[in-house]
């Protein structure tokens, strides 16, 4: 039987407690995002080039030739990453009125998790998500606890998507897999994509993304069978030895604004609240929006773990990037555009929402870039060791270059205004 509870192929609605995330969660090929979706999204949906960092959290943990800035599909009887015979089986065995023969679509792939359409003979369709093909740091890659995490907030005011099952038998698929609902939405991971979007749902994405922020780091993780899913002491410390010594690993030139960043950040490390979820790369893109500019169900969850709250607030801050801003972590800033809600905006209205402390948030946006900084490190230093593949430019490579170097001296210079 799949790990996970028991879902029908059917509309799922949101409870009606929810006033600021969408509760329409269809399973509808027609009504898919890009994240989610068919080849019939517009093409102002898709991933743009702009976006320097399709999954940086995950970029460095994957090795072998991959494509960036887009979405890839796909739809074969034989496509990589998808044994037919054996997914086809183990659907007809363990998910309810799935019926055979399947078809898969690749529509989302690169650094990250890899993600499947899979449509029945019927009128059903999920989402399979399984690790990346080639040489993978299985600890960033894991389905089970992503499937566990999003299981688990399933009954929270969290949007997510449904889960229908987890397979860990690898002979059925060569890798671990779960399967979830579609999600009738968007994402908008670059500036054309949100030029879609109109002045009010512009604000709606803004202020929904603060709300579900709140939400997210109020769920009782005791409650929700989640306990145990990180330590609860030490968040910063361990993140900064952590990403410190990746980037010891994977760099390529010598970038003293890191050094001396870690060495700062690492002895100016405020206290640590009582600890919560922690989403780990939460930003605009990582979000499904619906007709109204609301959150209809946050993504990749891959890296969720218990700790410091404020840490996905400043990293937030570090990708909501305002006009002018030169230190952005998407090259242009969606959120740059009039109608978003400022960077000063979404910290108030998450302070007002969540009643915590802000004082110390120079700290957490400060550690943010640095992070990125070392992240994207590990991704130029695979365009420059050719490990990103024939299809990889001088370009992109020079762009990661560069924004390495813009964020480390932004992190340094946030860093020093901290004390």
């Amino acid at each position: 039987m799949p790990t996970g509870r028991p879902q029908r192929a059917a509309l799922w609605t949101w409870r009606l407690s929810r006033p600021r995330t969408s509760r329409r969660l269809l399973q509808q090929p027609s009504l898919l995002s890009n994240k989610v979706g068919s080849s019939r999204i517009p093409e102002t949906t898709v991933y743009g080039s702009s976006h320097l960092i399709e999954d940086p959290v995950t970029a460095e943990a994957t090795v072998g030739n991959e494509q960036q800035g887009r979405v890839l599909v796909a739809e074969v009887r034989s496509i990589e990453g998808i044994d037919v015979d054996g997914v086809t089986g183990w659907f007809a065995a363990n998910i309810p009125g799935a019926v055979p023969p399947l078809s898969f679509e690749l529509i989302a792939g690169g650094h990250s998790n890899l993600t499947f359409r899979v449509a029945d003979g019927g009128s059903h369709a999920w989402v399979l998500r399984r690790p990346p093909l080639g040489q993978v740091l299985a600890t960033a890659h894991d389905m089970g606890r992503e499937h566990r995490v999003i299981s688990a907030l399933g009954p929270t005011d969290v949007p997510v998507a449904p889960t229908f099952g987890l397979c860990t038998d690898e002979s059925v698929n060569g890798a671990p897999f779960y399967v979830m609902g579609f999600v009738e939405g968007r994402v908008i991971r670059d500036i054309s994509a949100a030029r879609e979007l109109s002045l009010e749902q512009r604000r709606a994405a803004g202020e929904s993304i603060i709300d579900v922020l709140s939400a997210i780091h109020a769920v009782d993780v005791d409650a929700v069978g989640l306990g145990d899913l990180g330590r609860r002491e030490g968040y910063i410390e361990r993140q900064l030895r952590r990403w410190y010594g990746q980037f010891q690993k994977s760099k390529t030139r010598e970038l003293p604004a890191v050094d001396a960043t870690y060495e700062h950040l690492l002895g100016h490390i405020p206290a640590q609240g009582p600890a919560t979820i922690v989403h780990g790369d939460y930003r605009l893109d990582n979000c499904l929006l619906d007709e109204d500019g609301c959150i209809a169900a946050v993504l990749d969850w891959e890296i969720c773990t218990l700790g410091d709250p404020l840490a996905d607030v400043g990293l937030l801050q570090v990708y909501w990037a305002e006009p002018d801003q030169a230190a952005s972590a998407l090259v242009p800033a969606p959120t740059a555009l009039e109608g978003f809600p400022t960077r000063k905006d979404l910290l108030e209205r998450y302070a007002e929402a969540s009643g915590r402390d802000l004082s110390d948030i120079d700290y957490y946006v400060a550690f943010g870039m640095w992070k990125l900084a070392c992240i994207i490190e590990g991704v130029y230093a695979r365009y420059v060791g050719g490990a990103m593949g024939s299809g990889s430019s001088q370009t992109q490579s020079d762009m990661f270059g560069a924004q390495v170097a813009i964020l480390a001296e932004a992190a340094r210079e946030a860093a020093l205004r901290i004390g």
